[in-house]
């Protein structure tokens, strides 16, 4: 059933000083007239200057808090009273899952348990009005079905079948979810998206990591052969589609959300390039296209995601507006325009390291 848009909410944002969350709230708080609760652990990868010109709004609440931490969520619902809950929350990187997967299980899946709990509890007393309304949205990734054939696109009825810690540890969210609302009747939904891309991304992240080592003059490392293959959404397409998600969507469903753009990890790079080559050429002259740098292979690299978006445009009419194109245009003129914003990521100690490098025969 789908919730009542035209009224104002408050809706709990986990992770909303992320990537996505932050573009999340930004939209949120220019399109909707829902007020937010921003919970954020920043941890190394937030970014709370992506939200700062929202900060002194009445519509805005920032929480720093740990999805972990049953107490300190029990008193965020107390006080804030929310009428849904948008859950983004998560450690991402794959490579950071190799090297230490205990922050992933512990974020991704006990993290996601405490939330619903303390979800739960709250909704079972709340009053019929925000009852009726109240709807926890669990936001996960294409990673939890695995890796594609040349051919085939995922699709919500794909069986699970991860092959990292990250996206082994979505995947039990994603289950925990999916229980709480069959066993408990907590109203709940999913979504699962392709690989998003866009401004304020931290840069242990394929497209601004090129970006800025070009503009470095570092080595531009592809792994393996680079043939690899992702479906690329911009993070403004993927939040209009959040946002509809949880106003409009189904409880008890799962929306694949995916930016209709397929292309190989080696080609996305020449990409980068070719765009820098125009817009911020080199003194020396020589194409950026040179840096590149192929390098070891990612333990258990899927090889291909693509995603069937149909399910969402069918039922709530959603569809990208932006071609990789486009986006990606966007995204490069975005990261030349602030380069204040590198310098920042930079100066709290991450300078681009090749992480997940733990062998098997060292596990």
């Amino acid at each position: 059933m789908a919730s009542d848009s035209s009224k104002r909410q408050k809706i709990l944002v986990t992770g909303g000083a992320g990537f996505i969350g932050s573009a999340l709230i930004r939209r949120i708080l220019t399109s909707t007239p829902h007020e937010v609760v921003n919970v954020d652990a920043l941890t190394y990868a937030a970014c709370p200057s992506a939200i700062e010109p929202h900060d002194a709004s009445d519509r805005y609440h920032f929480e720093h808090a740990n999805i972990c931490d049953s107490a300190a969520l029990t008193a965020l619902f107390r006080k804030h009273k929310p009428t849904g809950v948008i859950h983004l929350a998560a450690e991402s990187h794959v490579d950071r899952s190799i090297d230490g997967p205990a922050a992933f299980i512990e974020t991704n899946i006990v993290g996601t348990f405490t939330l619903l709990e303390t979800s739960l509890a709250y909704w079972t007393q709340c009053d019929e009005s925000v009852k009726s309304l109240f709807r926890f949205h669990h936001v996960s990734t294409d990673e939890v079905y695995g890796s594609l054939g040349d051919a085939g696109l995922f699709t919500e009825t794909t069986a699970y079948a991860p092959n990292s810690p990250y996206s082994a540890s979505k995947a039990g969210s994603d289950h925990l979810v999916r229980a709480w609302g069959h066993t408990y009747g907590l109203p709940v939904l999913l979504t699962n998206c392709s690989n998003n891309y866009g401004p304020y991304q931290f840069p242990e992240k394929l497209i601004p990591l090129m970006i800025l080592n070009a503009l470095a003059g570092k080595p531009l490392p592809v792994y393996g052969d680079g043939q690899q293959v992702r479906d690329w959404l911009h993070v403004d397409d993927h939040v209009r589609a959040l946002i509809l998600a949880f106003e409009q969507g189904r409880t008890g469903e799962q929306y694949n959300i995916g930016g209709h753009c397929e292309r190989r990890n080696v080609d996305l790079v020449r990409d980068i390039c070719h765009l820098l080559d125009e817009l911020r050429p080199q003194d020396t002259h020589r194409p950026y296209e040179e840096l590149i740098t192929f390098v070891e292979d990612r333990l258990g690299h899927d090889r291909r995601y693509a995603i069937d978006a149909g399910k969402i445009q069918r039922e709530l009419g959603w569809t990208p507006e932006h071609t990789l194109a486009s986006g990606l245009r966007d995204t490069v003129q975005w990261y030349l325009a602030h380069p204040d914003w590198a310098e920042q990521i930079s100066s709290r100690g991450y300078d681009g390291q090749r992480l997940g490098l733990r062998r098997r025969d060292s596990a």
